[in-house]
C-alpha cells in the first residue's frame, strides 16, 4: 500500500478532506462510502458500485486516487474506521433485535428489510437543530419553492400539496420549462427554497440553489449525500438514507421526512392550521 493521508486521518474524512480533487463518478463513490461506511466495509467492489450507480472501474480508480494499491486496501481502511467508530459507542454488546425475515429472505423481503433499515438510520442521524430551523423557515416563509427533478418532482409535489393544506404558498418546479424557470427567476430574499436531491443531483436543482443563495434566500436541501452539491449549497440540510437491493433509490426514507417535515410545521399552531385544513376541504 502506498503511503496515504489515511495514516493521519480516517477515510472518511480523507474523502471530505479531498473531495474536490475526484471526478464526478469518483465523487458518486466518495460519497456512498461516507454515508454508508459499513456497507463499504464488507461490499465488494462491483456491489459498491452498483450502489453507487457506477463501475467497478472507478471504485478501483478512486480507492488509487486515495493512495491505496486497490480496493482491497480501501475497504481495509473502512474497516478499521468502522470497527474504532463502534468501539467508540462503548464496550456495552447491544441485544440485537431479531432479524425481521429468515436468513434465505426473498427479494421482496430484502428490499422491504432495506426500507425498515432506512427509515431507521435516517432516524438515527436527524440533526433536530437542523430540523427545527427549517420547520421555522417553511411556517414563515412568504412563499416556498420546491424544485425537484424526475422522482424527486412527486415528493416536491406532494410537499406542495401538504403544505397548501394549511394555506402556505408553494410553488413546484420540476422542470427547466419556460413556467418553471419563470418561478425560479421570482425568488427573492422572501422566498425560501428547498432542493430535493436523490444520488448526483440534477444540474437544475443545483442551479436553483446557487440562485437562492446569490439573492439572500434561505435554503433547505433534502439530500440522501451528505457530500451532495445540494446539501452543500443548503443553510439547512436534511438527509435520508436510500439504500436498496433492487434496480431504483429507496424512497421510504424521504417519504418520511416529507411527512414529518410538513407535521413540524402543522405543529407550531396546531389548532389554526385545524380549522385551516377544515376550511380547505369545504372548499
Amino acid at each position: 500500500m502506498k503511503a496515504t493521508g489515511t495514516a493521519a486521518l480516517t477515510l472518511s474524512a480523507e474523502i471530505r478532506a479531498r473531495f474536490e480533487e475526484f471526478s464526478r463518478s469518483q465523487k458518486d463513490v466518495g460519497q456512498y462510502i461516507v454515508d454508508h461506511l459499513d456497507e463499504a466495509s464488507f461490499h465488494t467492489a462491483e456491489e459498491l458500485a452498483r450502489r453507487a450507480n457506477t463501475s467497478s472501474s472507478t471504485v478501483v480508480r478512486f480507492a488509487q486516487a486515495l493512495g491505496f494499491e486497490g480496493f482491497p486496501e480501501l475497504q481495509s481502511a473502512a474497516r478499521d474506521e468502522y470497527r474504532r467508530a463502534r468501539e467508540g459507542e462503548g464496550s456495552t454488546p447491544e441485544v440485537a433485535n431479531p432479524p425481521l425475515f429468515p436468513i434465505d429472505q426473498t427479494e421482496f423481503e430484502a428490499a422491504l428489510a432495506a426500507d425498515h433499515h432506512n427509515v431507521e438510520e435516517t432516524a438515527r442521524r436527524v440533526d433536530r437543530e437542523e430540523i427545527d430551523a427549517s420547520v421555522e423557515l417553511i411556517s414563515r416563509a412568504e412563499r416556498t419553492v420546491l424544485c425537484g427533478t424526475d422522482q424527486m418532482a412527486f415528493f416536491a409535489s406532494y410537499l406542495r400539496h401538504l403544505l397548501m393544506l394549511l394555506d402556505l404558498r408553494c410553488e413546484v418546479v420540476a422542470s427547466p420549462s419556460q413556467e418553471g424557470l419563470a418561478k425560479l427567476g421570482r425568488i427573492d430574499e422572501n422566498t425560501v427554497l428547498v432542493g430535493f436531491s436523490a444520488g448526483r443531483p440534477h444540474p437544475l436543482v443545483v442551479r436553483a440553489m446557487k440562485l437562492a443563495r446569490n439573492r439572500r434566500a434561505a435554503t433547505v436541501a433534502i439530500a440522501d449525500a451528505t457530500l451532495s452539491e445540494v446539501a452543500k449549497l443548503g443553510d439547512h440540510r436534511l438527509f435520508y438514507s436510500s439504500n436498496s437491493p433492487a434496480y431504483m433509490r429507496s424512497h421510504v426514507a424521504l417519504l418520511s421526512v416529507v411527512q414529518a417535515l410538513a407535521y413540524g410545521v402543522y405543529a407550531l399552531d396546531e389548532p389554526a392550521y385545524a380549522d385551516r385544513i377544515k376550511a380547505f376541504r369545504l372548499k
